[in-house]
């Protein structure tokens, strides 16, 4: 016969908002300190519903590229890179240890990213198993749209057994439409006006991660 405890039978059934709790945001020393012109804002906090402490944000400059590494979630932006219209934006990405099921990479149309009303469209990869997602986020306090629910791609550079991966992301806007790419093989597109495709475009990192974010490039078409 065989018995189960009450712990074991939670974590059976246990709901996926309660579930995520089990992997909570790790601490990061080091953190608290933003490169000039930039800006971070945290994903809210699991218990209070507010944006995370910056303490655990490790943020800094790295050879012609930024380094992160974060307990929470996160979207880092200048305001300066704006753009609409024609466009094309493009940046290396590369996770610097194994990331889990986490995934990162960049945003546009971003307006009113520092508070509650926030939106912008994030484009990311998941190289442990080599997948991307696309998603649409309408609100601080709302869950984002997934345009493209994860989808497995072999344009994905996966983790190697050090747990590394390099994976060059890039959006095309043109001609009303989006082109999404990874490492330039394209993996969908869409209307651009069915997404947030004119405002601040930067990068997004999802919790516990290390990551080298490569220069953004933003070129007009």
């Amino acid at each position: 016969m065989r018995f189960w405890t009450a712990a074991a039978v939670f974590l059976l059934f246990v709901p996926p908002g309660l579930a995520a709790q089990a992997d909570p945001d790790h601490p990061v020393a080091g953190g608290g300190s933003i490169p000039a012109g930039w800006h971070v804002r945290t994903e809210p906090n699991r218990q209070t519903g507010q944006p995370a402490s910056l303490d655990n944000v490790k943020f800094t400059s790295m050879g012609d590229g930024l380094h992160t590494t974060v307990g929470p979630a996160a979207i880092y932006w200048r305001d300066r890179d704006t753009i609409s219209g024609n466009y094309h934006v493009v940046a290396k990405l590369k996770n610097v240890k194994n990331s889990g099921h986490e995934a990162f990479g960049i945003f546009i149309g971003g307006k009113n990213l520092a508070d509650s009303s926030q939106t912008y469209t994030y484009f990311l990869v998941r190289p442990t198993d080599g997948m991307y997602s696309i998603r649409r986020r309408t609100s601080y306090a709302t869950r984002p749209t997934a345009i493209v629910e994860w989808t497995p791609s072999d344009a994905v550079t996966k983790s190697d057994s050090a747990g590394q991966a390099t994976n060059e992301l890039s959006i095309q806007v043109q001609g009303g439409k989006a082109k999404f790419m990874v490492n330039g093989k394209e993996v969908y597109t869409g209307d651009a006006a069915n997404l947030d495709v004119n405002g601040v475009v930067g990068y997004r990192v999802n919790h516990n991660l290390d990551v080298h974010l490569g220069a953004l490039g933003i070129h007009k078409l």
